[in-house]
């Protein structure tokens, strides 16, 4: 608009038609003409947005519900069992034909190299996919004829990225099972969180998440989910690469956590680091969405295979050291 009307106005003022004040008048106003343009401009890229948004919720709703048995079962036991289970994400198979079984109380590990399924395994189980073939069983029980309720309150899962609420501290713990203050306390005690919910400046009401009063780090949102898995003390719990994205003090009381949260439990440990799943009652190895090997660590390594040449590989990247030693030139 400027670019138009000053030199019009010039030309005028020039030949006599238009005195000055008069030019700076329109030039004041036609800035101000400009402006529902640009409000115009602003509310398109917002209409974007809401229709983009609204063709995610759509997407969404029009999800067809899950499968929910109308004569729900009920696991008799914590034993988990896959029976010839394939999956596949968008034509690609993630697993194929995978067997095995895992008796109740115990601690399993579930290693192989990326993209091999191991997040895959927790997931199934967990039923937040349904098996393309084969069964995924708890006690016995298929977890597509469970009630998802019931399948909620026995398992529990832990991801690399933990979500919290925009909520205080005490409802996001308490989001799996109603508790008293006591029970929260213990619980986040025992995961180690007692630390920064002191420091925090309303204690248990401090407000976190989006928009929260209280900014955590990525080993304190971890610990905060262990107390919550704590507090609702399921069965059954799965643990995907929970620790990856932690320093090393923050693992440790992670690890401390761990102790607590695996007692008396079945728990499934996914991971990438080797030397946190030695101690494991077993071990599977998954490579290409099959059961490559299982036993325990001293087994692996005597058997060989797959497994052996993982753990040479992790001890080799344990003794890497970066040398700031100056590297001999070559004569130019």
């Amino acid at each position: 608009g400027l670019v138009l009307l000053l030199p019009c106005g010039l030309w005028m003022h020039l030949r006599g038609s238009m005195c000055f004040p008069d030019l700076a008048l329109f030039l004041m106003r036609g800035a101000g003409y400009l402006r529902p343009l640009f409000k115009l401009a602003m509310m398109s890229g917002s209409l974007s947005q809401i229709a983009e948004g609204l063709w995610r919720i759509e997407a969404v709703l029009s999800e067809p519900p899950m499968s929910v048995s109308e004569n729900p079962e009920s696991p008799s036991s914590m034993d988990i069992a896959f029976e010839n289970v394939s999956f596949s994400y968008d034509g690609r198979k993630a697993l194929e034909n995978l067997s095995f079984s895992l008796p109740e109380g115990g601690i399993y590990a579930l290693v192989g190299p990326s993209g091999s399924g191991k997040s895959t395994v927790g997931r199934l189980l967990g039923r937040m996919w349904d098996a393309g073939e084969g069964s995924v069983t708890l006690g016995g029980a298929n977890v597509k004829d469970i009630a998802p309720e019931t399948l909620m309150e026995k398992v529990s899962l832990v991801f690399q990225e933990t979500f919290l609420f925009s909520d205080t501290i005490r409802e996001n713990i308490r989001m799996g099972r109603e508790a008293g203050d006591d029970e929260i306390l213990a619980a986040a005690k025992a995961a180690q969180c007692l630390e920064f919910i002191d420091k925090s400046p309303s204690g248990l009401d401090t407000m976190i998440g989006e928009g929260g009063v209280m900014h955590l780090s990525g080993g304190e949102r971890q610990r905060l989910s262990m107390a919550r898995i704590i507090l609702k003390n399921s069965p059954v719990v799965v643990l995907d690469e929970a620790t990856v994205f932690t320093d090393a003090e923050n693992e440790a009381r992670i690890q401390e956590a761990f102790s607590s949260l695996m007692r008396g439990r079945t728990v499934i440990v996914i991971a990438h680091r080797l030397s946190t799943v030695v101690d494991c009652d077993s071990i599977l190895v998954l490579d290409g969405g099959r059961l490559a090997q299982k036993g325990t660590h001293q087994e692996l390594l005597a058997q060989g295979g797959l497994y052996k040449t993982m753990w040479e590989a992790h001890q080799k990247a344990l003794d890497w050291r970066l040398s700031a030693k100056e590297q001999p030139c070559s004569n130019l």
